[in-house]
């Protein structure tokens, strides 16, 4: 677990996580309603040097965000409003998963399936605080090495 007291905050942890990302990960962000899920994608992007600006793609499900560096693009979702997995299915995430970091917001319950290695990212309020808590938990043989230990960063390469 990890507590970040300030937006910035989770915006450089987000920059942090970045650089261990590779093209074909998927990570899943779960937690209340403005809890940070998009501010967290913002540092994400702003680690793999995407194109912005990151805003949540609620309303139009999802989009993708190029890289300015020849890295991989950011596929950036927001599956609040899907009804279930054909809704998923129907935005075809596993066409362009392989290529580029896929972050789902509101995923859990809906994108496992996509594929068997994953990050799932927890984040809570505390109460009464702007901080936010922060659990990560890796899921398949791409995670093994540490990340369901939910370090206060994401370990070293």
């Amino acid at each position: 677990m990890t507590r970040l007291a300030t937006a910035e905050d989770m915006r450089a942890y987000g920059a942090r996580l970045a650089a261990r990302l590779r093209p074909g990960d998927l990570l899943v962000l779960s937690g209340p309603l403005g809890a940070g899920k998009t501010t967290l994608v913002q540092g994400i992007a702003e680690g793999l040097k995407v194109r912005g600006p990151i805003t949540s793609p609620t309303f139009v499900i999802a989009r993708v965000h190029p890289s300015l560096r020849q890295g991989p693009p950011l596929v950036h979702v927001d599956a609040y409003r899907l009804g279930g997995d054909l809704e998923v299915d129907d935005l075809d995430l596993d066409a362009s998963l392989e290529d580029s970091v896929t972050v789902v917001e509101w995923g859990e319950g809906l994108v496992e399936g996509l594929a068997e290695d994953r990050l799932e990212i927890h984040i809570d309020r505390e109460a009464g605080d702007e901080a936010r808590i922060v659990t990560l938990r890796g899921v398949g043989s791409r995670w093994s090495d540490g990340w369901s230990d939910t370090p206060s960063d994401p370990p070293e390469e």
